[in-house]
């Protein structure tokens, strides 16, 4: 049971939290920023040389992606949204740039450090990760794990002779 003291010694308990769906998507979610993480690290140093005014972005959306993958792991249901857009806006930049990296085959062109068809494919395949990413936090975010309620302390002892018992998390300030 995941449970939090805060100063005032209130007993505050988040019952959404210990569903297995909940679990799982959590799970899920933070899998899906992290695989986008690799798969967004492959393009950038991949790429590198040829990426035109978008090392900044690119950078910056993979430093944002993983604290967003930390913050989703501490249950922060505020972080679902925000992941949901921010993937809304990397599958429009895949959408365009997987297409403009397999075009690159042509003479003229210089190579970048990886080949433009792996290039492409991975950026390519960032496409579905993200709408799996879109579905997976908005579902998360509909599981109200910020839902607390306070626990008297005769209902708490009762919580506490369940298996597994209450497990006392951080002090909430």
């Amino acid at each position: 049971m995941a449970e939090w003291v805060t100063s005032e010694g209130v007993h505050l308990h988040h019952p959404n939290r210990e569903r297995g769906a909940a679990k799982t998507t959590r799970v899920i979610v933070v899998l899906l920023l992290l695989v986008s993480v690799v798969l967004m690290a492959i393009v950038t140093i991949g790429g590198w040389e040829k990426l035109q005014g978008a090392k900044a972005v690119q950078v910056g959306y993979i430093l944002l992606y993983l604290v967003l993958a930390v913050q989703v792991a501490r249950w922060s249901r505020g972080s679902l949204p925000l992941t949901g857009a921010l993937a809304m806006v990397l599958l429009v930049f895949a959408a365009i740039a997987g297409p403009t990296w397999l075009a690159r085959d042509k003479p003229g062109f210089a190579s970048p450090s990886l080949d433009d068809a792996v290039l492409g494919v991975v950026t390519l395949i960032l496409i579905p990760v993200q709408i799996l990413l879109i579905g997976f936090a908005m579902s998360a975010f509909q599981q109200a794990w910020n839902v607390e309620e306070e626990l008297p302390e005769s209902r708490r002892d009762r919580l506490g002779d369940a298996p597994g018992g209450p497990q006392p998390g951080p002090a909430a300030a």
